[in-house]
């Protein structure tokens, strides 16, 4: 009857849940033969026979070989078809916009780095965004046209009511009140922005640490401090995209810092910061100091203190693990999450020993005891990120045969 195609339970509507099972399983186990995927879902052979002819005549599968070593004929295999879809993520600093391209597997199959130092630079914001995508998209052998979905991680957030970004006065360019209007007319597929360390979660929780956790909290410290609160599986953005926006939070040891987002600084940073890290290193006495960018020489001290584990590093680690427990504790007392990631290079360099000892230190500082995990995504997590979101909802729109 017209009109019923997508009621739930016509056949059309079941075809299409069948189908994206399937799907599903594809991209989860890799190539699957007839039969494994009538085990998996359920359906007999001539329906999970039907089901592969449906979705091999529609471009979403291809036959790609046959089970070996096995008594009885080989049977065929069948694998999701990479050139389904294609999806983009941007990971914006100050100091660089990274671009990755990946098709619908996951798999990645362009990026481009364009350099954006302040000495020298690199265009208005919107030539930069379309130099980068451009660049990973060559490197894919694609076009702007073939990108169905880009995901833009950068600091801050972008205040849903007036489309202008916030807690990010260090990046320089993003802050023109018509920035998401002129990004829309030189892009030709939707665009979605989220704050940087909330991709570091999305990537946590679909291929990290955080897998089958509902609700935890991430916290990330690296060129700043920041948090991603996911609760009921869900990111929890708050009413100006800040919730998470940790660096600010007043917390003891620190000064009690005023007009926190002109001087985009605040307590927790103060304390925790990976900044914080050289300066305590040299009151230390610690000799030998490597050179470079902090956040370079914040994740090399640690790594070393990590290693030694005595003496003044030993004293490093554990004045640092106290900062930064005490504006966990503030976030646990809270929240209450089940999982606590801790994420970023000034994190992740400490190690086990980094990560004992702030989980000893926050059961003195709060009621709550969350387990307390390092991340796993640790290249280029925020990328990652950008296209676990872009490809969740082009899976959506490409996976769906109900139409």
């Amino acid at each position: 009857m017209a009109g019923t195609a997508g009621t739930p339970g016509t056949p059309r509507v079941l075809r299409a849940m069948n189908d994206r099972a399937a799907l599903d399983l594809l991209l989860e186990h890799g190539p699957l033969s007839r039969t494994r995927i009538g085990k998996l879902t359920g359906l007999s052979k001539p329906t999970a026979s039907q089901l592969l002819a449906r979705l091999e005549a529609a471009g979403l599968v291809l036959a790609t070989g046959t089970t070996e070593g096995r008594p009885g004929p080989n049977a065929q295999l069948y694998a999701v078809n990479p050139a389904a879809g294609h999806a983009a993520g941007l990971d914006v600093t100050p100091e660089r916009v990274l671009a990755a391209v990946a098709d619908i597997t996951g798999r990645t199959v362009g990026r481009f780095e364009l350099p954006t130092p302040a000495r020298r630079p690199a265009g208005p914001v919107v030539q930069q965004v379309t130099e980068a995508l451009d660049g990973a998209v060559k490197a894919a052998g694609l076009t702007r046209d073939d990108i169905r979905r880009l995901v833009i991680g950068t600091p801050g957030a972008f205040d849903p009511s007036t489309g202008r970004l916030r807690y990010a006065a260090h990046l320089p360019g993003w802050h023109s009140p018509s920035l998401l209007d002129d990004l829309a007319a030189a892009l030709p597929m939707p665009v979605e922005y989220e704050n940087d360390v909330n991709l570091v979660a999305v990537a946590e929780q679909r291929l990290g640490a955080a897998r089958g956790h509902g609700d935890f909290v991430l916290l990330w410290n690296e060129g700043g401090l920041g948090a991603a609160l996911v609760l009921g599986g869900r990111l929890h953005r708050g009413f100006t995209g800040g919730a998470g926006e940790v660096g600010f939070l007043p917390v003891p040891g620190a000064p009690l810092v005023r007009q926190v987002t002109r001087t985009n600084s605040g307590g927790y940073q103060e304390l925790a910061g990976a900044q914080v890290i050289p300066r305590l290193a040299r009151e230390l006495g610690i000799g030998d100091l490597p050179e470079g960018p902090y956040t370079e020489v914040a994740a090399a001290l640690l790594a070393r203190a990590a290693d030694s584990g005595a003496g003044p590093e030993r004293q490093l680690l554990a004045i640092y693990a106290t900062g930064l427990a005490t504006g966990l504790a503030s976030l646990v007392s809270v929240l209450d999450p089940e999982l606590v990631v801790l994420s970023g290079s000034a994190l992740t360099s400490g190690g086990e020993r980094l990560l004992a000892l702030v989980q000893a230190e926050l059961a003195e500082l709060a009621a709550s005891r969350p387990r307390l995990v390092m991340g796993d995504v640790t290249e280029h997590p925020v990328l990652r990120g950008a296209l676990e979101s872009a490809l969740a909802t082009t899976r959506d729109e490409v996976f769906d045969t109900s139409r």
